[in-house]
């Protein structure tokens, strides 16, 4: 009974899923494309001056394309979901009779019997006709609305921080060996951001951090060799 309790109060997190997603792919990219702009630019470099303003043009560009890539891909979204939840509205004025049917037909395909299917769509219908076609005939709710201004500051202010935490290291890590302690420590950024993504969204930390640790190694290793294949130093 005890355990049964249990899984009946556990949490779930899909309430978070849309900002979440914008702030961990904000603060992924933060880190990751100031780290690789640096280590590029170390690779090439034997000073400190042209790494940091490669940095702080990344750490800006990107904060700002981020925000507004968000912005317009989300609107964009939006946008679908209004002219849908609009044609809906429409079908219900002009043909109930059918969006009735329709509906009890998706409840009889997830399981219900064929008289309860209608008795369930009768009943949403008379309590909220829009609102029960909206989730279960296109599949959209407050949770999963987009929300455009949401999105964009959590992404752009996400980058921010990220990018702020390979700038931070750019300016004060010795210049000799700065290309690798750059890799180590965006790494490790990489992995408490991972972890603690994971954490927030009530999946698997290993999981997460293996992925960012992986691929963030792919870019940063590859960046690292574009400064090597210029073969100049910028002074």
């Amino acid at each position: 009974m005890s355990a049964h309790m249990d899984d009946y109060l556990a949490p779930h997190y899909i309430n978070r899923s849309n900002w979440l997603r914008a702030a961990v792919l904000g603060a992924n990219d933060g880190i990751l494309s100031t780290a690789s702009i640096a280590i590029g630019v170390a690779s090439a470099s034997v000073t400190r001056d042209p790494i940091v303003l490669a940095t702080v043009a990344g750490l800006v560009a990107g904060t700002l394309s981020m925000a507004a890539g968000e912005y317009v891909s989300v609107s964009s979204q939006t946008d679908v979901e209004k002219a849908d939840i609009e044609r809906e509205k429409q079908e219900l004025e002009e043909m109930p009779e059918l969006e009735l049917q329709r509906l009890a037909e998706i409840y009889e395909q997830r399981g219900l019997k064929k008289e309860t299917a209608m008795l369930v769509a009768k009943e949403l219908t008379e309590h909220d006709a829009l609102g029960a076609h909206l989730r279960d005939e296109l599949g959209l709710n407050e949770i999963s609305q987009a929300n455009p201004i949401q999105a964009a500051l959590a992404s752009g202010a996400a980058f921010t921080a990220g990018g702020v935490l390979p700038l931070l290291a750019t300016l004060f890590l010795p210049l000799e060996s700065l290309r690798y302690t750059l890799y180590g420590s965006a790494i490790i950024f990489l992995v408490i951001l991972g972890a603690l993504a994971a954490t927030t969204g009530g999946s698997g930390v290993l999981k997460a951090v293996v992925r960012v640790t992986f691929w963030g190694t792919i870019a940063m290793g590859l960046s690292a060799f574009v400064g090597y294949l210029f073969g100049v130093n910028v002074a």
